[in-house]
């Protein structure tokens, strides 16, 4: 890389220009910011009003939610002006100079630069200046749960640095954001010393901190009311634990990990190991009653009774499916699991099945319904395609990007319709059932039509799509 060693390298820059009409960077531009309490920091200008030159509104992006206010910034130095590739390639490089040095000039200079290769990271949420390969100049929040091991975030939509794109980088002032992140590594580390040796409330966990044991209790209490009640069954909603929590034991549930962090919801609806017996009945109340075996399943144990009944409701519209073609989707059983009799499923590309919780028979064959119909429209080609012409349409904050319709192998018809807004996107596709096509009128399929893709949601109503004579011929009218 370059032979220039960052750990002696200085920046001095002296180019900032002052937050003042005709003097603010360009719509987009990366700058390095000088607060009015001094401290240093970056972001994207965007402002209120692009074509106006004169104005001074606007705010300073460091990334999706995390923004600089105008009011905030003293000074600008523009990030994009520079590549110091050359300059990095200079052994005896310790002092690099933008613009003019001296007295009444004001300069800020940058020094303490790290790299990756010495093994040295920012701390989680630290705001740097980074060097990057190319020899640009740039700046970031490090969020070390980025994939490949971290990354700098320095724009909305999570745009970044990844760890390969950057020589070396140095930390900018603490903010706000870091200074949380800070205090909460701090609270993270008392609680994990206060956890080592937790106590144990003897009135809550008279039964021990064995949390099975108050299953296994609060069992014999609902087999008074579900026969079939399982230990199994109550688990099948988020299972409560004992666990550490404050240097004491307590009834938790666990909410997930986030950024690094394990978030555990304490039960606070009682003190006594009694009254956590009975919320446990409550609580796992809904799990045990539905999974009543003679419900779940009442056309028996055999598998090929319930794929069979759902495809034949499939085959009525999706004529074109056969038996062949399931073979290609997820696969189905009834196994026993941990002595519980379940639907099961093995995805395409796995080894293994899994339970498939359902409810009732009802419920597993239109879950396997909704299966079939996408297997059915994956195995149907398209063979050809009108994009249906429309002017801006707003859809609650998204806009509407593109209509297609799509005329399929069989003579059937499907439509995909996308939709977004200035950080996301997404799309939906629709079966036009044939039923759709049983009227005399072009104006009956319409309303028929539009009971599937409905014009208040996906943005074209029946008034858009009834002067279209393309696509009333491309749909055979």
């Amino acid at each position: 890389m370059f032979t220039c060693d960052y750990k002696k390298l200085t920046l001095y820059l002296s180019e900032f220009k002052d937050i003042a009409p005709m003097k603010m960077p360009e719509y987009g531009e990366f700058c390095l910011l000088e607060l009015k309490d001094g401290r240093l920091t970056g972001g994207t200008w965007y402002p209120d009003d692009y074509e106006n030159k004169k104005s001074t509104k606007g705010d300073f992006s460091r990334g999706t939610g995390d923004e600089i206010k105008v009011d905030e910034v003293s000074k600008w130095h523009s990030l994009h002006a520079y590549n110091i590739a050359e300059n990095l390639d200079n052994e005896s490089l310790e002092n690099l100079l933008f613009g003019d040095k001296g007295e009444g000039i004001h300069t800020v200079a940058i020094s303490g630069f790290k790299s990756f290769a010495d093994g040295d990271f920012p701390q989680s949420e630290q705001y740097c200046l980074v060097i990057l390969n190319d020899g640009g100049l740039g700046a970031g929040r490090w969020n070390k749960f980025a994939e490949d091991d971290g990354q700098f975030v320095y724009a909305s939509a999570m745009s970044s640095y990844s760890m390969e794109k950057v020589w070396a980088w140095t930390p900018l002032s603490n903010d706000d954001i870091f200074e949380d992140e800070m205090e909460e590594e701090l609270e993270r580390r008392k609680e994990e010393e206060l956890n080592k040796n937790p106590q144990t409330d003897p009135v809550k966990f008279k039964y021990g901190i064995d949390i099975d044991v108050y299953y296994e209790k609060a069992l014999e209490k609902l087999r008074g009311k579900y026969y079939w009640a399982t230990i199994n069954k109550m688990k099948k909603v988020k299972p409560w634990e004992i666990v550490p929590l404050h240097g004491w034991y307590a009834f938790g549930k666990d909410q997930g990990t986030f950024m690094g962090r394990r978030y555990i919801e304490e039960w606070k609806d009682g003190s006594t190991a009694d009254e956590f017996i009975d919320f446990l009945c409550e609580y796992t109340d809904d799990a045990v009653k539905n999974s009543n075996p003679e419900e779940k399943f009442k056309l028996g144990f055999d598998i090929a009774v319930y794929l069979e009944k759902a495809f034949k409701n499939v085959k009525k519209n999706y004529h074109w499916l056969n038996k062949r073609m399931l073979k290609k989707g997820d696969q189905y059983a009834i196994e026993q699991v941990n002595g519980d009799w379940e639907f099961t499923i093995k995805y395409v590309g796995y080894a293994e099945y899994r339970v498939y919780d359902c409810s009732s028979a009802e419920n597993f064959i239109k879950n396997v319904e909704r299966d079939y119909e996408s297997l059915a429209i994956r195995e149907n080609p398209v063979v050809e395609t009108y994009e249906v012409p429309f002017g801006h349409k707003d859809l609650n904050g998204w806009n509407l990007e593109r209509y297609d319709v799509y005329k399929m192998k069989s003579g059937d018809y499907k439509v995909n319709v996308q939709a977004g807004d200035r950080v996301t996107g997404g799309n939906r596709e629709f079966f036009i059932t044939p039923d759709c096509f049983k009227t005399e009128t072009y104006d009956e399929f319409l309303d028929r039509y539009l009971e599937i893709v409905p014009g208040h949601s996906f943005g074209l109503t029946k008034k858009d799509l009834i002067k279209d004579t393309k696509l009333k011929k491309f749909f055979g009218y």
